[in-house]
């Protein structure tokens, strides 16, 4: 019940012109003025006047969700767009449809009719409305009424609202029993993101509200995603879950418009305990889909629910994304997931190989072929796992032992398209536009640290992404001795472990290198 905070008498009420329908439809237009004409349309165009009684204004909403949200996010500014109307008003009391509402409104609350205006074309006649809706209008007792207008006439007939328990429960896309916590192969560059998903599923308050994981393709956002899911089903069964690819989302949103049901599709959302969005990018450039997705990501941040997000890159770099959207997607945990490196490839290959290993008992594995696929295919851990897949299958089927032979035989083309020859040069020139600097530069005589510092990263790349040797890569820099060389790249492997930026940089430039 909301509540003007001052006395009005009523002994001197001003003239009221059209019916309560009417008068609705003027408040509707204030509020549009105020709050816009989406947001009028999304949150109270399901909202409809029942009667007004003395100082009391009575409102109907189809759920008891959105009469709750009406009153709590736009019930101040209803009361004033109220009082521009009727001085008169103070209170405005916003209910779900139900049925004992309907008798109170027809029996006890004796609407009050408003004073109709000389015949006005821009007053509409009132009309029925959602959920069996209809606005009373005053008419003159001598004046006989037809058959329609005596039926407007009747008690209001209000459709009792779905119980929060009846509403259909929002289902979850499927699951894959793989990707689980214990599946989940840890190194350095995925170690955050794999302790923020252990925090979402083993605690039950939203430390870190929005988590945003974000990375390239194959590199574990899914994984962790499935794996907060299957820990939370099993450690808290009663714990409401919800995972879906942002496509789903949309998809369920566009369903939701063309069968005119948004207020369910918005119960549903803002009823989960967890909400998980995968590959958010999908729903950039879509401006329904993002403004929905705006409005259920403020409802459950509002309730201390937990949302977990993935991108293919950082929230500030999703193009087509709106910038309030950005902004909220930055608010908790961002973390990048970084390709992985050789330690982290090697291990993957092997927890797939013992797999591998268990499904085909007689064959035999050289363990120099996992490290020979790690050197040479540095991609995502979806592509490791197919090259074990072909190589066992391969094995398998022609009775051969995993060796080297087999593998540069059955990965011929993986292992060629990985061979992309990468240069000294395209090093130093990714790394000179990284760090804004000329080529030149790099090859000078300068120790000034905004050029030494390029320079050593420039050196440490050429090292770990080419077979050059220390001195052919110290004459590929302005004719450097080997020793300068070494040192440059023991400096950038120690700074990479405790300066945060040098790290960033390195990783960046691997990526741009390699990709």
């Amino acid at each position: 019940m909301l509540e003007a905070g001052w006395p009005q008498s009523t002994a001197h009420r001003p003239a009221v012109s059209g019916s309560p329908d009417a008068m609705w439809q003027r408040v509707l237009h204030t509020m549009r003025a105020e709050v816009g004409a989406s947001t009028v349309e999304q949150w109270l165009g399901d909202v409809r006047i029942a009667a007004v009684k003395g100082d009391l204004v009575l409102l109907v909403a189809q759920t008891k969700f959105l009469a709750d949200w009406v009153e709590r996010n736009f019930g101040a500014a209803l009361l004033r767009a109220f009082r521009l109307q009727d001085p008169a008003v103070r209170r405005i009391s916003i209910e779900p449809m139900r049925t004992a509402a309907a008798a109170d409104i027809a029996a006890a609350a004796a609407p009050r009719t408003l004073r109709p205006s000389p015949a006005q074309p821009g007053v509409a006649a009132p009309r029925a409305m959602a959920g069996g809706v209809a606005a009373p209008q005053s008419q003159p007792q001598s004046q006989p009424q037809s058959q329609p207008q005596a039926q407007a006439q009747q008690p209001l007939q209000l459709q009792p609202p779905l119980a929060a328990e009846q509403v259909e429960r929002l289902e979850s896309a499927p699951l894959d029993a793989r990707y689980t916590f214990d599946s989940f192969i840890v190194g350095k560059s995925n170690e955050l993101a794999h302790a923020a998903a252990r925090r979402v599923a083993e605690t039950a308050d939203a430390t870190f509200n929005p988590v945003f994981l974000h990375g390239g393709v194959g590199l574990g956002k899914t994984h962790l995603m499935h794996a907060i899911a299957w820990h939370l089903r099993h450690a808290r069964p009663e714990t409401r879950v919800v995972y879906l690819s942002a496509e789903q989302f949309m998809y369920r949103f566009v369903q939701a418009l063309r069968f005119r049901d948004t207020i369910t599709f918005k119960q549903q959302f803002r009823s989960v305990d967890v909400l998980m969005v995968d590959d958010v990018q999908y729903i950039a450039g879509k401006d329904s889909t993002q403004e929905e997705f705006f409005h259920t990501f403020n409802a459950l941040i509002d309730q201390q629910k937990q949302i977990v997000i993935s991108g293919d890159n950082s929230p500030d770099r999703i193009e087509g994304m709106e910038e309030r959207i950005r902004s909220r997607l930055q608010w908790g945990l961002v973390v990048d997931i970084h390709p992985a490196d050789y330690e982290l490839r090697l291990g993957i290959l092997q927890a797939k190989a013992e797999q591998a290993l268990a499904l085909h008992p007689g064959v035999t594995l050289d363990p120099k072929v996992l490290e020979m696929i790690a050197h040479r295919v540095a991609t995502n851990a979806r592509v490791l796992e197919g090259a074990v897949t072909k190589l066992f299958a391969h094995a398998s089927y022609a009775n051969r032992p995993v060796d080297q032979g087999l593998a540069r035989e059955c990965l011929a083309d993986l292992l060629r398209s990985a061979e992309r020859k990468v240069t000294i040069e395209e090093i130093k020139r990714r790394t000179a536009e990284h760090y804004n600097l000329r080529m030149t530069d790099l090859n000078s005589a300068r120790r000034a640290r905004a050029v030494a510092r390029p320079r050593q990263v420039a050196m440490f790349l050429a090292k770990s992404l080419t077979p050059k040797s220390l001195p052919e890569i110290g004459k590929s820099f302005g004719g450097r001795d080997h020793t300068t060389v070494l040192h440059a790249v023991r400096r950038i492997e120690d700074l990479v472990k405790v300066d945060s930026q040098v790290a960033e940089d390195v990783e960046i430039l691997r990526r741009a290198i390699e990709g």
